[in-house]
């Protein structure tokens, strides 16, 4: 997979000598003693990982733990001290720690689009006239200016307010004409500030669903800050979480559940649903792990061996029953109604099948959920042995 972004020992520091802290921390320093020292603020210590074109990549961690500085050194509103930044554009990687004016202006323009915390929205300008500002700033003409903002009004669903003003809209219509002013410039990278975190529950949740729908449709390469794990989970592909400057871990979320890299991960984990992260990948017994019945190529998917999964010589699935019953098995799809499931039907998975799923099928029908791949091989099963193990791990 392609770098979208690349982080190489990136080291922020606000302060009168930034030169002197460099050096402390060279040292081996922590932040408060250099800060004691020298009157320096260590925002970001030896960041380095890099993120893929496509990908949601969420950074999180406590107030003051680095992560909005870090975003903002990707379009220059926050210079870093040392280290690089590279920026995928085209066919080249722009440095954005000592690019110049003109590269800068390439990456605003063309690369990178951001949407703040706090909306930023002209209030003397109609929402049309917000969303195609970047557009006017880039030199696009007015009819192009007008096919793009009608398009993306339409995307967030505001087209019937497009002449009104920002004060005749909700908090949370004001974030989707922020969002959807960052789309407006094609831009194949967009920066999110904790973009949801001032906003009422509800609505906080359904700009969660609506950016994961977009971003469904859309395949941007997304960097979203955020405190909060639930929202991280929910919305990223990988999360690197910071402390006190410095990146601790960077892994899927469930990862990051599973296996967090310190005292500091644990606690964020540790008051977390591990519904919203782990997957049967994650929970299932493997098909090597269950007792065989009556030879090799028949096994137990639960203790009390009422269901049995039959395999051709090859591991494919063949047949389940239930206490000599045949069930007949059909693939869990997204939009699939549980309260229409047969009591002759069992739902088999794939690795990436949700827990939450695992639950709601366990719970509504009683069977366990084979685990199969796309050639239809039996690669575990996940029941209520396997989800309370889960949930008590």
């Amino acid at each position: 997979m392609t770098e979208a972004i690349r982080f190489e020992n990136v080291d922020v520091i606000f302060g009168p000598s930034p030169d002197n802290a460099i050096e402390l921390m060279d040292q081996g320093l922590d932040k408060e003693a250099i800060l004691s020292q020298t009157q320096n603020i260590v925002a970001v210590s030896d960041a380095s990982f890099s993120i893929t074109e496509g990908e949601t990549c969420v950074l999180m961690g406590l107030s003051g733990s680095g992560k909005s500085t870090l975003l903002r050194c990707l379009n220059g509103l926050v210079k870093s001290t040392r280290g690089h930044i590279f920026v995928r554009h085209g066919l080249q990687d722009i440095n954005v720690a000592n690019c110049d004016r003109k590269e800068l202006h390439l990456l605003r323009t063309q690369c990178i689009s951001m949407v703040f915390q706090q909306f930023a929205l002209m209030p003397w300008r109609t929402i049309r006239e917000n969303v195609s500002y970047g557009l006017e700033i880039g030199g696009i003409s007015k009819k192009e200016r007008t096919r793009i903002v009608e398009e993306k009004l339409s995307m967030v669903q505001l087209s019937e307010w497009a002449d009104q003003y920002p004060s005749d809209l909700s908090g949370g219509m004001q974030q989707r004409v922020g969002l959807a002013r960052a789309l407006a410039t094609d831009a194949d990278i967009l920066l999110m500030d904790e973009p949801f975190s001032a906003l009422d529950p509800l609505i906080r949740e359904h700009l969660q669903d609506e950016l994961i729908q977009l971003q469904n449709d859309l395949k941007k390469t997304v960097v979203f800050v955020s405190h909060d794990l639930d929202e991280a989970l929910k919305l990223g592909s990988r999360i690197a979480i910071m402390e006190s400057g410095n990146i601790v871990q960077v892994g899927t979320p469930e990862e990051i559940v599973s296996q967090p890299a310190n005292a500091y991960v644990k606690k964020f984990v540790a008051s977390m649903n591990p519904l919203k992260a782990l997957k049967c990948s994650a929970l299932m017994r493997f098909a090597e792990e269950l007792p065989s019945v009556n030879g090799s190529n028949i096994k137990a998917l639960d203790n009390e061996q009422r269901y049995l999964c039959y395999l051709t010589e090859n591991g494919a699935l063949q047949k389940i029953t239930n206490d000599g019953i045949s069930l007949e098995p059909v693939f869990f799809q997204q939009d699939i109604d549980i309260s229409t499931i047969s009591e002759q039907t069992i739902v088999l998975a794939d690795l990436n099948t949700p827990m939450r799923v695992a639950v709601e099928m366990n719970y509504a029908t009683g069977f366990p959920m084979p685990v199969v791949d796309q050639e239809n091989r039996f690669l575990g099963v996940v029941g209520a042995q396997e989800i309370f193990r889960g949930i008590l791990s």
